[in-house]
């Protein structure tokens, strides 16, 4: 991220081990920013907007979802959707880090404004580096206010 640029990177994962083996690998890949965890998508979209649990929390202006497809109670393609079709909230950048290499889904999430996919792999040293290497991109990644 660019010098004096707080951002807020939310993971939205519905498999705790999951969710904090990505945390421990961008870590890893050098990321310092602060990181907030969700195990659905209406969590997710529930802080985003301040409201229910989160009423009146205020929210980092910059922020930046990594977000799981298959989840119980809001999928990631749902959270992407109404994401990306809210006037305040569709400039936040999404990417996709889910299990699922569906071309079908990958072209579902491209054409609904996801700005990255990346599929985890299966085998635990390799997704361990690719989301270390994650945590390295996302350090030279500039992201825009949520305005």
């Amino acid at each position: 991220m660019i010098e004096n640029q707080l951002v807020t990177i939310i993971i939205v994962e519905d498999d705790p081990g999951h969710s904090k083996l990505i945390e421990k690998n961008l870590r890893r890949g050098g990321l310092e920013h602060p990181l907030k965890a969700f195990e659905n998508g209406r969590q997710a979209l529930d802080y985003l907007k301040g409201q229910g649990n989160f009423a009146g929390h205020p929210i980092n202006q910059r922020t930046l979802l990594l977000l799981d497809i298959n989840m119980p109670v809001m999928t990631g393609v749902e959270l992407l959707r109404i994401l990306k079709q809210d006037a305040k909230l569709r400039e936040i950048p999404v990417i996709m880090l889910t299990s699922t290499d569906d071309q079908r889904e990958i072209d579902e999430c491209y054409s609904l404004g996801c700005n990255l996919y990346v599929p985890k792999p299966v085998e635990f040293n390799q997704f361990s580096e690719v989301v270390r290497e994650l945590g390295l991109l996302l350090g030279l990644v500039a992201v825009p206010a949520i305005k």
